[in-house]
């Protein structure tokens, strides 16, 4: 048993070495076993975002000893590379699998190949259409949206013009946020004069304010469904000498940065700490048959500058 149990070991270390952009966090309890591994595949681990997941999925590994290994290609872009690791992990005798689709329909396949292997299957981040997962664990991105409409209005009164910039078209976490800010706003009395993608690009975002101040040189605030496009609508509007309120989603580091420094008024930040925990926390759950929620909301933070230090200081710990 014992060297059966060090093949295992062996071959989990040797999957480590060989893929790109791989980490292993292992924890041992006595009461563990090797059907008790949970494997992590994210959409890479190249960018400040995952680092965070990352960091909170090894933390829960940590606490509730079981061996854990965390994969991802080196960009988001890079989709088959991550249906591959999809497939080396379930190779490895899994006992649960967390994964983030970077392209959801794309990955419900090999999802599918874990069903057939018994291997509980959740998602975390980004959902996809498959049925058989135990759950979801994301932002509740109406409620995101809401929260930063709700943000912007009470820096503003009653009837004063805003803006919205909305990301790529079609992207549903993005139309969700704006959709909750424009409740929210409308709810408050602000009128809504302009509503524009930019693509979750700052140069864009930059162009679409320029655009939008051009017919509404009295906007009076700005909601952004991601924080690149607020810094870029930002810039946009200190060109113009125009000093108002502008409200992030996503709480990076930069734009917390920017709150801090009085520049951005507020951002409205996802938990990704939370959502790498909880999946591994949940996976663990099921391997052991215990019952968990098919959607479960990682929660957000509301961020100004009474608090955007403290944010700060925990998302810089979180990763050294």
């Amino acid at each position: 048993m014992k060297m059966k149990k060090f093949g295992l070991i062996l071959a989990s270390i040797g999957l480590a070495a060989a893929m790109a952009g791989c980490s292993k966090d292992t924890s041992s309890s006595s009461g563990g076993n090797d059907n008790e591994s949970v494997a992590v595949v994210l959409k890479t681990l190249s960018s400040p975002y995952w680092k965070y997941v990352e960091a909170g999925a090894k933390a829960a590994g940590k606490d509730l000893g079981t061996d854990v290994t965390i994969v991802g290609p080196a960009s988001e872009s890079q989709i088959m590379e991550q249906v591959n690791m999809i497939e080396d992990s379930l190779n490895q005798g899994i006992g649960a699998l967390v994964v983030s689709p970077s392209q959801p329909d794309t990955v419900v396949p090999v999802l599918e190949q874990a069903k057939q292997s018994d291997v509980p299957v959740l998602l975390i981040d980004t959902d996809a259409d498959f049925s058989d997962k135990e759950s979801f664990i994301g932002t509740d991105n109406l409620t995101a949206g809401k929260e930063g409409g709700k943000l912007l209005a009470s820096m503003l009164k009653k009837g004063d013009k805003v803006a919205l910039i909305a990301g790529a078209l079609g992207n549903s976490a993005m139309d969700q946020r704006v959709k909750g800010a424009k409740e929210a706003l409308e709810e408050a009395g602000m009128a809504i004069v302009a509503e524009q993608p930019a693509d979750s690009d700052k140069t864009k975002a930059n162009t679409v304010m320029e655009n939008i101040l051009q017919k509404n040189a009295d906007i009076k605030g700005v909601f952004s469904a991601n924080d690149d496009m607020a810094i870029g609508a930002l810039r946009a509007a200190e060109s113009k000498g125009l000093s108002i309120p502008i409200i992030g989603t996503d709480g990076t580091v930069e734009a917390i940065q920017s709150v801090i420094d009085g520049k951005l008024a507020g951002t409205i930040a996802q938990n990704p700490y939370e959502m790498g925990y909880q999946g591994v926390e949940n996976a663990v759950k099921t391997i052991k048959g215990e019952k968990i929620d098919a959607r479960i909301d990682s929660g957000i933070d509301v961020i100004t500058k009474e608090n955007a230090q403290e944010k700060l200081e925990f998302l810089e710990g979180i990763t050294k």
